[in-house]
């Protein structure tokens, strides 16, 4: 190779060097690669050429550098498609009810309140107890023989005695008796949408219920009115 073709080679790389300092990104991108393939070809020995299968692996290389840009492109138009549907979604679940897997709920004590609770098996007496935020009991719902598979059950809003009780937090026992035994059951119970939090780079939504905190939307059982 002539001292020529090699300083003319070395100031292509240099002019390379100093291209990519001015730049934020040390990856090499497409451009850059092409750049200092045809700078490569420019300045090689006419005597002693690059052989044909380092240029066809300089050039499979080159293009799965420009592959992997073009996937990576493709990836933040989908992520940025699916943000904006999180971001619709989210907005249109703020203030209705949902039905979660929990034993407590706000309850408006001037309407019935409707939940439901899963039995696994049969049994021949099933009951929900009923407490108020200290924990004191107030009642008892008895549903007496119930078949395996969801139990739906209703409270007044009155305790033992027939008081009506005030609009506020209360908490459900679900029980069912085999033999002698009691065993507790999962409750799925209604609560409002106060906000809902973007999951962040592309996680779950969160909703953010009155009275009882947060849960992820994957937990939501049902989606109310």
């Amino acid at each position: 190779m002539s001292i020529d073709s090699v300083g003319a080679g070395s100031a292509a790389l240099e002019q390379y060097q100093l291209n990519s300092e001015r730049t934020t990104n040390k990856d090499l991108g497409k451009n850059e690669f092409l750049n200092l393939l045809v700078a490569q070809l420019n300045n090689q020995d006419p005597l002693s050429p690059q052989s044909n299968g380092e240029f066809v692996s300089q050039l499979a290389q080159f293009s799965q550098v420009e592959g992997i840009e073009k996937m990576n492109t493709s990836m933040e138009s989908l992520l940025s498609g699916y943000q904006s549907s999180q971001a619709l979604q989210a907005s249109s679940l703020v203030g209705r009810k949902v039905i979660v897997p929990t034993d407590k709920a706000v309850i408006d004590t001037s309407e019935t309140f409707k939940a439901s609770l899963a039995l696994p098996v049969s049994s021949s007496n099933v009951y929900v107890n009923v407490y108020d935020s200290a924990g004191a009991t107030l009642n008892r719902i008895n549903l007496g023989q119930q078949e395996a598979g969801n139990v739906s059950f209703m409270w007044d809003g009155k305790d033992s005695s027939g008081n009506l009780m005030p609009p506020g937090t209360y908490r459900f026992e679900a029980q069912a008796t085999y033999g002698d035994v009691s065993q507790g059951l999962q409750t799925s119970l209604p609560a409002n949408v106060d906000s809902v939090s973007l999951g962040q780079n592309g996680g779950e939504l969160t909703l953010n219920l009155a009275g009882l905190g947060s849960i992820g939307l994957s937990q939501v059982q049902v989606i109310g009115q």
